[in-house]
């Protein structure tokens, strides 16, 4: 198994190489929540985002799934690469053992790196959670991550 996946690795790193801004990524997040993600790019500015995550930071484990609606602000800090700021708003459905599944709204703030070179970016991610049923409360996920442009 672990062959294969250095094999996988290696053919997705001598593929051509896409700058961020366009096309569909996958990756990975760790913090709270951890699993997978994805992005699509819809414009130079807007994307959309999501993922299905595991989280262990309660007494419960629980599985959840997340959307949300992202815009970029360009040329937040001084750099030689692209780190635009990024913040947007979606929703989280957390599925709990029994009956404490919940669902709320996201409103998402973060960082991410790009590199016009390789087919990559790095992420972090602020997100509190204003959970809406079963009954209200406030939450908060915390996530870096990184994602495989497949352009």
């Amino acid at each position: 198994m672990k062959k294969l996946l250095a094999i996988a690795l290696l053919c997705i790193m001598i593929s051509n190489a896409h700058a961020q801004k366009e096309g569909f990524g996958i990756g990975i997040m760790i913090g709270e929540l951890t699993g997978i993600n994805g992005k699509y790019w819809l414009t130079q500015t807007t994307a959309v985002d999501g993922g299905v995550a595991y989280s262990f930071a309660k007494e419960h484990t629980a599985v959840s799934l997340h959307a949300d609606y992202l815009y970029h602000i360009d040329d937040v800090f001084e750099s030689r690469y692209s780190i635009p700021f990024y913040y947007g708003f979606g929703f989280r459905m957390r599925f709990v053992d029994g009956d404490k599944n919940s669902f709320g709204a996201r409103g998402v703030a973060g960082l991410v790196f790009q590199s016009d070179k390789i087919p990559i970016d790095l992420f972090f991610e602020f997100v509190p959670v204003f959970n809406l049923f079963p009954s209200t409360s406030l939450g908060l996920d915390l996530a870096i991550g990184g994602r495989y442009y497949l352009n």
